[in-house]
């Protein structure tokens, strides 16, 4: 099947908006081009994270004015999750840290742990990671709009492995420019395995709340936030096992809840409409 219309005009809005400042950005970091400082303060706001969230609400407008971006909104506050709220909240903690564990099995070191210098910073911490580093920015897009039109088209996993492509080929023009996070001080394949997987793993947060844009910007949070706080990606040796717990967790939704819909075949899914 072919992608329709509206994935081609998200994908070209959301890269085109974020590359318009990312691709500056990486230029003067090679020091390909020169820049006043004053255009390197405005590009140091990243701008170009929000992107996905543009993407989402102007190709819906397109497609569906102003109904469909209300409904799509909506989607972002549907908070009552159940059972997944727990799910949602220990997933990636447990990978993550279950990785770095499983690590020192192996003879790996502990690295150090920064964050927990200051443990009363840490739900802050999250909530500034939740609204400023990602989730806001871009789930409204990867999941609530690409994977949603995506799994109209083809089954679900499929549709959340092109939506996670599409996230990780995003990020492309970060890895020439220095940033503190360690997936862009690693080759860039290892970028795009990680957004495929935890793409996948989003998708069925996404899909098991009833189409909850929340649910996958509280998922997407608890990564960023794991991540920050265990550093895991700090060893070789953890980081391989980390990739080996994402495609068992994979494995097993394949297994439990079905490539189709990855939601179990006893309870059919609410969709929302799609653009």
């Amino acid at each position: 099947m072919k992608l329709n219309s509206s994935i081609w005009v998200f994908v070209l809005i959301t890269f085109g908006f974020s590359w318009l400042f990312w691709v500056p950005d990486a230029l003067i970091a090679q020091n390909i081009v020169d820049a006043p400082e004053g255009v390197k303060d405005f590009l140091a706001l990243n701008v170009g994270a929000w992107g996905p969230l543009i993407g989402a609400i102007v190709t819906t407008f397109i497609y569906q004015k102003g109904a469909g971006v209300k409904a799509l909104l909506k989607r972002g506050f549907m908070v009552r999750l159940g059972k997944w709220w727990w799910i949602i909240l220990l997933t990636f903690p447990v990978l993550i840290g279950g990785s770095l564990a499983i690590s020192t099995l192996f003879g790996a070191p502990l690295p150090e742990f920064p964050a927990l210098a200051q443990p009363i910073a840490l739900p802050f911490a999250l909530v500034y990671i939740f609204f400023l580093t990602g989730p806001l920015q871009e789930e409204f897009g990867w999941r609530g709009f690409a994977f949603e039109n995506l799994r109209k088209s083809y089954d679900a996993l499929i549709a959340a492995v092109i939506a996670g492509v599409m996230w990780g080929l995003w990020h492309l023009p970060l890895f020439f420019v220095s940033r503190a996070e360690d997936y862009y001080n690693r080759p860039i394949w290892g970028l795009l395995l990680t957004t495929i997987l935890v793409g996948i793993i989003l998708a069925w947060f996404y899909a098991n709340t009833k189409g909850s844009i929340f649910a996958a910007m509280l998922g997407h949070a608890m990564f960023n936030w794991s991540n920050w706080v265990i550093p895991a990606l700090k060893s070789d040796t953890a980081s391989l096992i980390l990739f080996a717990l994402y495609f068992v967790l994979v494995a097993y939704i394949i297994w439990q809840f079905g490539s189709k819909t990855l939601v179990r075949s006893e309870r059919e899914p609410v969709i929302p409409p799609h653009v």
